[in-house]
């Protein structure tokens, strides 16, 4: 299962109001779990390769201690939502990884505040299970503010950027 797989299978879930999807395959095991409380935010559990027995080891331990991070930081990425809602959009995660706002460490961001942006354009990259995804915009318009810290953790559906669609 790849990485598109799992995230049409998060958006899936979070759109059907299903309060938990365990899926297990031969080489991965993943449950899913949507909180009623938490205004519709999913949280991947488990994620975890059947494979060797170290593997599992060492994925479940990272996966457990990110789960209940989001509850207390959801309200907080939510109030300046609301606030700039009218006028802004909010570019999301939309994976579970880590957030890097430069193709590599000697290379410059991808963007910056300020900078004009298209419809396709890198806005950064995701690493998730020792792969990098680009995050493309889907939006044209105008960076208005970076929400996350590079090589910082993030949440599916975490706030990433404000854009200034005007």
């Amino acid at each position: 299962m790849d990485l598109k797989e799992i995230q049409n299978l998060i958006k899936f879930v979070a759109k059907s109001g299903a309060s938990e999807v365990k899926l297990e395959m031969d080489d991965v095991k993943i449950t899913i779990r949507t909180g009623e409380d938490s205004k519709g935010e999913t949280t991947i559990l488990q994620q975890v390769p059947m494979m060797g027995s170290a593997m599992p080891q060492q994925a479940a331990p990272a996966a457990q201690p990110a789960a209940p991070a989001p509850a207390p930081a959801a309200p907080e990425a939510e109030r300046p939502k609301a606030d700039d809602s009218d006028k802004y959009i909010t570019v999301k995660s939309p994976i579970i990884g880590t957030f890097y706002r430069k193709p590599a460490p000697d290379k410059p961001t991808f963007v910056e505040v300020g900078a004009s942006i298209k419809e396709g354009d890198v806005l950064c990259v995701i690493e998730a299970m020792k792969l990098f995804n680009e995050i493309e915009s889907e939006v044209s318009g105008k960076i208005v503010k970076v929400l996350v810290d590079d090589s910082s953790p993030v949440e599916f559906d975490q706030p990433l950027f404000l854009v200034d669609p005007a």
